[in-house]
């Protein structure tokens, strides 16, 4: 029997909600090009190298799942001690339920001596994660070739005030366009580079 892949994936606070609110369901990486993938992705015989392009995807193959990591905190004193092991008397759901346990996605506010103390999201571990993925389609294109369909997929309405915080009325690929820039710095829109784009479904954890 063929045990199914975890692996954690990073979400920015907006794109937590998107998910939460049913309107992610895709999310593009760009690809590093190691030797082996940039034959991969040379122009001839283009489809069929892209097709094996596809099987080198670090987030995984569909099947696979992704667990989310997003900003979190923990007001127990094992947690805040480190390094973030789950304490035998915890109860998580009880923790979900009194505020012991909070994600910064929600708006909540936790503080110690009544000074936030947000756990970044590559500092989360498996345990405190509230989201699992599941992979439906794995493909390799250019960032720009996105559809609207697919800027809409990317969740970016669910995150519009937080790219447009102006209402210029973008359209969603223009959205998307400036959320990437936000994420990977000013000249990565107009570099056009190759993407991993990664379908999801969210399952139950």
């Amino acid at each position: 029997m063929i045990q199914t892949k975890e692996r954690p994936i990073l979400f920015s606070g907006p794109m937590v909600r998107a998910i939460l609110d049913g309107d992610k369901a895709v999310t593009r990486r760009a690809v590093k090009m190691t030797d082996l993938l940039q034959v991969c992705l040379e122009p001839q015989e283009g489809e069929l190298k892209l097709k094996a392009a596809n099987k080198l995807c670090p987030l995984g193959r569909p099947g696979d799942r992704l667990w989310v990591r997003e900003t979190w905190y923990c007001d127990h004193f094992e947690v805040q001690r480190g390094p973030y092991l789950k304490p035998a008397d915890l109860d998580i759901a009880e923790a979900r339920e009194d505020g012991t346990l909070v994600y910064a996605a929600d708006g909540l506010t936790p503080y110690e001596q009544e000074q936030p103390v947000w756990k970044p999201c590559i500092h989360m571990p498996r345990w405190v994660s509230r989201i699992l993925l599941e992979i439906t389609d794995v493909r390799v294109e250019r960032l720009q070739d996105i559809s609207e369909q697919q800027a809409l997929a990317e969740g970016v309405m669910s995150a519009e005030r937080d790219i447009d915080p102006d209402g210029n009325g973008y359209s969603p690929i223009e959205l998307f366009g400036g959320l990437w820039v936000k994420l990977n710095g000013m000249d990565s829109w107009s570099a056009n580079p190759w993407v991993w784009v990664v379908e999801f479904k969210r399952v139950e954890p």
